[in-house]
C-alpha cells in the first residue's frame, strides 16, 4: 500500500456525489464570473488574432500547456491556422518556428514561468504581437503583453486550494470564446467545418445528401395516373419502402409509403390511382443538404425517408438505413 492509498479517507456515495458537484458548481460560478469579466481587451484580442496574416502560436507550461494544446487544436479546427510551441523547447530552436506575421497566445495563471522569458523577449525584439492569458495583471507576462486577458482570482477547487483547476477551465472557456468569435466573425460554414473534419462521425454527419442518396434508376418512381398494382411492383423492386408520385411535368406531387398502403388496405386497394392514395406535399431535401440535417429532419417527423428534389423534380431519394449504413445516424 503506497502512501497516497493510505490516507484515503472512506467515503459513501451520498459524499462523492456531492463533493464533485461542489467542484462543478463552484467552477461554474467561475465561469460566470469570467463572462462578467470580458471587456475591450477580449476585443481586442479577437481583433489581433482577426488581421494575423500567419498563424497564432499557443504556448504555454504545465497545465496551462494543455489548456494550450486544446486551443491551438480548436483554433486550426475552426479556420485560424494555430499550432501550439512548448516554451522550453522555444529556447532551444523552436523560436524559429515563429516569425512575424505570426500572433503569440501566451497562457500562465502566475505569468511569471521562466521557462516563457525567452519566447516573451523574442516576440517583443521582433514586434511578434502577444496576447497574455492570465490571473495576474501586474505580472511580467501581462506587463510585456500587448493584450491581456485578465482571469478573475477565482480559488482553485483542490482541497488545498494549489492544483490548477478553476484557472485552467476558465483558460479552457476563454480559448473557446475566442475560437467561436472569430470562426463568427470569419463567416465559417459547414462546409469549411467539413473541409477540416472529413473523418470520424463529425466528418459523415457534415457530408451532403448528393453523396449518399440513392439515383437514378434505384429511385422509386411512378405517375399520378398509374395503378396501383404498378405500384406495389415498383415499391418491391425498389425495395425503399416508398414510391414518389409525380405528375405530368416530372414534379413530386406525392409518396406512397408501407404505412400508406396498410391504412388502405382491402380488397379494392389495386383499382384505386396513385394520386388517389399517396399523401400530398412529401417531405423533401435539397441535394446539398447536410446529412446531419437529414437526420434530425426524418427524427423529428418519424419518418424513414426523403425525397431530394431539385427545382421540383425528384433526383434521389434517401433512406434512414443508409444512414446507419454510414455509421451516421
Amino acid at each position: 500500500m503506497n502512501k497516497t492509498t493510505a490516507k484515503m479517507k472512506p467515503m459513501d456515495d451520498s459524499s462523492i456525489l456531492q463533493a464533485s458537484a461542489e467542484v462543478l458548481t463552484e467552477e461554474g460560478e467561475a465561469l460566470k464570473e469570467l463572462g462578467r469579466s470580458l471587456n475591450g481587451h477580449f476585443v481586442k484580442a479577437v481583433e489581433t488574432m482577426m488581421a494575423c496574416k500567419g498563424r497564432v502560436i499557443v504556448t504555454g507550461m504545465g497545465k496551462s500547456g494543455h489548456v494550450g494544446r486544446k486551443i491551438a487544436a480548436t483554433l486550426a479546427s475552426t479556420g485560424t491556422p494555430s499550432y501550439f510551441v512548448h516554451p522550453s523547447e522555444a529556447s532551444h530552436g523552436d523560436l524559429g518556428m515563429i516569425v512575424n506575421e505570426d500572433v503569440v497566445l501566451a497562457l500562465s495563471n502566475s505569468g511569471e514561468v521562466s521557462e516563457m522569458v525567452d519566447l516573451i523577449q523574442y516576440t517583443r525584439r521582433f514586434s511578434i504581437p502577444l496576447i497574455a492569458m492570465t490571473s495576474c495583471a501586474d505580472s511580467t507576462l501581462a506587463s510585456a503583453a500587448d493584450v491581456s486577458l485578465i482571469l478573475p482570482r477565482m480559488r482553485e477547487v483542490c482541497p488545498m486550494g494549489l492544483a490548477p483547476t478553476t484557472s485552467t477551465t476558465m483558460m479552457m472557456a476563454l480559448g473557446d470564446a475566442l475560437a467561436v468569435s472569430i470562426m463568427s466573425l470569419r463567416g465559417f460554414t459547414a462546409e469549411d467545418f467539413h473541409n477540416f473534419h472529413p473523418g470520424g462521425k463529425l466528418g459523415k454527419k457534415l457530408m451532403r445528401v448528393r453523396d449518399l442518396m440513392h439515383k437514378g434508376d434505384e429511385v422509386p418512381l411512378v405517375s399520378e395516373e398509374e395503378a396501383m398494382s404498378q405500384v406495389l411492383l415498383v415499391m418491391t423492386q425498389k425495395s425503399l419502402g416508398c414510391a414518389g408520385i409525380v405528375d405530368a411535368s416530372g414534379n413530386l406531387v406525392g409518396i406512397i409509403t408501407d404505412g400508406d398502403l396498410r391504412r388502405h388496405m382491402n380488397k379494392d386497394l389495386t383499382s384505386h390511382k396513385a394520386c388517389e392514395i399517396m399523401t400530398k406535399s412529401p417531405m423533401t431535401v435539397g441535394p446539398n443538404a447536410l446529412a446531419a440535417e437529414v437526420i434530425k429532419l426524418i427524427n423529428d417527423n418519424k419518418r424513414t425517408q426523403v425525397f431530394i428534389v431539385e427545382n421540383g423534380k425528384p433526383i434521389g431519394i434517401l433512406h434512414i438505413h443508409d444512414l446507419l449504413r454510414a455509421g451516421i445516424a
